[in-house]
């Protein structure tokens, strides 16, 4: 049983070598339905789910560079055309001649540092008088908002005006 040969159907070339072959036999392009008609017409039986793994397999090759789509055709990138750029800013050219940092130096911990327990205590600020709650600033008036006034009542408990 294990030297029967068992009979295969003929096996297709690559997907990216029958696309190419597509779109080399038409000159303006190829649309995905032509593409599709050339690989079915050339290689006979298309394998199931054809349609996906075609659009799956144009889909890399376009991301890849090695197919340009314009107008829904795809077609091969021209050689003299300039490599186009990707969205964004363009990172920053690299230095050949910068050094490299030092792994041996020793490494400061992230964040503040630690107060160091021997240092003796820092000196108070000496406050001024003039700041005194209530007391008026340059200006010649008090900081804050001005307290309220309360109305003086009259000997019978009616307010005067």
């Amino acid at each position: 049983m294990a030297t029967e040969e068992v009979s295969k159907p003929p096996s297709l070339p690559p997907y990216p070598e029958m696309i190419f072959a597509a779109i080399d036999a038409e000159k303006e392009g190829s649309n995905k339905s032509s593409i599709s008609k050339f690989i079915e017409s050339t290689y006979g039986d298309a394998p199931a789910g054809h349609t996906n793994l075609l659009t799956e397999h144009l889909n890399k090759m376009k991301d890849n560079g090695d197919l340009v789509l314009v107008k829904n055709n795809y077609m091969r990138p021209d050689p003299n055309a300039p490599a186009k750029r990707g969205r964004g800013r363009p990172p920053k050219p690299k230095d050949p001649l910068a050094p490299e940092p030092v792994a041996d130096a020793p490494t400061r911990p992230r964040g503040r540092p630690r107060k160091d327990p021997n240092a003796p205590p820092a000196p108070k600020k000496a406050k001024p008088e003039s700041s005194a709650a209530g007391a008026p600033t340059k200006t010649g008036r008090p900081r804050g908002r001005p307290r309220k006034v309360q109305p003086q009542l009259a000997q019978n408990g009616v307010e005067a005006n």
